[in-house]
């Protein structure tokens, strides 16, 4: 039995997480702004009020978490606005690299301390942020802030090597969530995939970018 920590828990992917991780038996917190009825009636442990691009709410999951381990830590919490070459808005871009590549870095530093040699660190970020990759252009800020929280994970991977903590940049599939437009392959069968990534994560595969399948993904 597992500790996890997730973040942005409360639906999608990170709910499905949730739900699969303490059907196992592995001991889960979850981390978000505000819980859901579905989140609630899963029985884990919950710390609201946790937004990944504030300071104060960071800090705020760090106290809750003080003197605890962790052996997972999942940094899922993200969001997603499309900007095209004409419809580049600046706000919803600097508010997506704040969620989706400083958040992950600003809740693993606050959390540092609960990580041990063992522990791993999973981000859940996508395939739309290879640079490899792109075939299709447009979403401006969601491409641009995938591809910096890879440059994230990357050097977490470096950092946290001599802790004996290995990290993964995980990319869930096109899942049916409200992010999505519910198009895609079902939260469960995402889920299922990112868990078995993260069972098989160890030092030696560190700093990786995997599917939820199992290929490895291009930068």
């Amino acid at each position: 039995m597992a500790s996890y920590l997730i973040t942005g828990g409360n639906r999608g992917i990170g709910l499905e997480l949730a739900r699969q991780l303490a059907a196992r038996g592995d001991t889960v917190t979850v981390a978000c702004r505000s819980s859901s009825a579905d989140l609630d009636a899963l029985g884990v442990e919950v710390i609201d009020g946790v937004d990944v691009a504030s300071d104060e709410g960071v800090s705020r999951l760090a106290d809750a978490m003080s003197g605890r381990s962790l052996d997972v830590l999942v940094n899922n919490a993200g969001i997603l606005t499309g900007e095209s070459l004409d419809d580049l808005d600046l706000d919803r871009m600097r508010r997506q690299f704040d969620v989706n590549a400083l958040g992950p870095l600003r809740v693993t530093a606050a959390l540092h301390s609960c990580l041990h040699p063992g522990s791993k660190v999973a981000i859940i970020t996508s395939r739309v942020g290879s640079i490899a990759d792109n075939s299709s252009g447009g979403m401006y800020g969601y491409r641009m802030s995938k591809a910096a929280v890879n440059m994230a994970g990357a050097n977490l991977a470096i950092d946290l090597r001599e802790q004996g903590v290995p990290v993964a940049l995980l990319h869930p599939g096109m899942v049916a969530t409200e992010m999505t437009g519910r198009r895609g392959v079902t939260p469960a069968h995402s889920a299922a995939g990112l868990i078995d990534r993260i069972d098989e994560l160890t030092l030696e595969t560190t700093g990786r970018f995997w599917h939820a399948e199992g290929e490895e993904l291009p930068w």
